[in-house]
């Protein structure tokens, strides 16, 4: 089972990510359905080991905490094959993602490090651009870059699984993990 850990977004963070693609106007758009932030991509685990995964994922304590959606970038080498939306500087996000990576290594889960660069993906581009989508690709980053939304709360995170399809991934929320509440 291909499996991640991520923040869900909630409806009026997925509609000013849409409005965003809609103004990037380029590329394959991310479902709407598919718009989150992962925290750990596990890769392919066995049903054993995803289990043991949700387990240690459910013993998790940490604060609710606000996320602010701030400018766009990209990923990728020579054509930038994915544009993305930039997450405010976090330290609670930060610390979730950490204690996350922690837990699942303690139970022995095997997955690759990578490091942790909060971002959203809204659209992914084809391999190969044409000679005017590359000059184009600038502006159409620096126009991305003055969206700026409220910040919104994260009260959960989630175990998805991501399911491979000729047309993209479909991904199927597995488990759902509640953030403590703040004191008043």
């Amino acid at each position: 089972m291909r499996v991640f850990v991520a923040i869900d977004l909630p409806e009026t963070a997925r509609s000013e990510l849409m409005d965003m693609q809609d103004a990037f106007a380029a590329g394959r758009p991310v479902p709407e359905d598919n718009l989150h932030l992962t925290l750990c991509f596990l890769g392919d685990q066995r049903d054993e080991a995803v289990e043991e995964a949700h387990f240690a994922l459910s013993r998790i304590r940490a604060p609710v905490f606000d996320l602010q959606i701030v400018g766009a970038g990209s990923f990728g080498q020579h054509s930038q094959q994915v544009i993305y939306a930039d997450v405010e500087r976090c330290p609670q996000l930060l610390e979730l993602e950490k204690t996350v990576t922690r837990s699942l290594r303690s139970i022995g889960l095997d997955f690759q490090k990578r490091r942790f660069r909060p971002h959203v993906t809204i659209a992914r581009l084809p391999k190969s651009l044409s000679r005017d989508a590359m000059i184009d690709l600038p502006q159409r980053l620096a126009h991305l870059s003055a969206f700026r939304w409220t910040p919104f709360p994260v009260e959960h995170f989630q175990l998805y699984q991501s399911i491979l399809k000729p047309d993209g991934a479909q991904h199927e929320i597995l488990a759902d993990y509640a953030l403590e509440t703040r004191q008043a």
